[in-house]
């Protein structure tokens, strides 16, 4: 019944916020009139006010309502009554932990896994997720008290993959840092997102959604492409 939208970022080259998005956001939501949950706690240097006033109109103007759960006196009600679950970007170890916080993780899983409720998010959003925040970009301002989230996606994904070194950075490259995680996880793969581009998963299969292929790190250094538009069985790529 797993119904999700896993998108890369929130922003694609010049675009407006999530405007990239507006199709991958139909083919979830299927233009049904349906009032959106939405979970700003990835925010950390504005006010989850200010969050929901940057997405709310996006959503009006696709033909949805959308309000966030801090104006909920109970999180975990919020979500049980969710007709749909929209998490955004910011800082994913900050998140997690404020789902944590609210008794949420679970519920959250649940209600999309079981109950088919439709999940989308973005960046720090599509990290939590996955089986766990480990191949996440973020900075650990908090922690969390697990790295385990929500696991939606049976797989690790990478959000905002961007290929190489920028001119004088001598630091890892994002090629080299998921190669340390394949090394130290011999048994587990994932899938690295461009900008702009989604996993959609629907039951057992996914596709990825967008104008790039996505990359699949099958072991450090072994990477193969997966076609965008391709449907393909989520259980070719090794999970957690």
């Amino acid at each position: 019944m797993t119904k999700a939208l896993l998108m890369s970022s929130s922003r694609m080259g010049n675009m407006n916020y999530l405007e990239h998005a507006d199709e991958q956001i139909h083919r979830l939501l299927q233009h049904k009139k349906q009032n959106i949950l939405f979970i700003p706690y990835a925010a950390v240097t504005f006010s989850f006010d200010k969050f929901e006033a940057i997405v709310q109109p996006v959503f009006r103007a696709l033909g949805y309502e959308l309000k966030s759960i801090h104006h909920f006196s109970d999180p975990i009600s919020a979500v049980q009554e969710a007709q749909a679950i929209a998490i955004g970007g910011g800082n994913t170890f900050a998140l997690l932990k404020r789902l944590y916080d609210a008794k949420i993780v679970d519920v959250i899983s649940q209600r999309v896994k079981q109950d088919g409720v439709p999940y989308m998010g973005w960046s720090a959003g599509s990290n939590v997720a996955t089986p766990t925040i480990r191949t996440t970009n973020d900075m650990p301002i908090v922690q969390p008290p697990s790295f385990n989230s929500l696991n939606i996606s049976p797989f690790q994904i990478n959000p905002h993959f961007i290929s190489g070194k920028p001119v004088g950075h001598n630091g890892e490259s994002r090629e080299e840092r998921l190669n340390e995680f394949l090394t130290i996880n011999p048994t587990e793969e994932l899938i690295a997102l461009y900008e702009g581009t989604a996993l959609f998963i629907e039951n057992e299969q996914g596709t990825i959604l967008g104008d790039q292929n996505a990359l699949w790190l099958r072991g450090p250094d072994k990477i193969e492409e997966i076609t965008t538009n391709q449907p393909f069985r989520l259980d070719m790529i090794k999970g957690a």
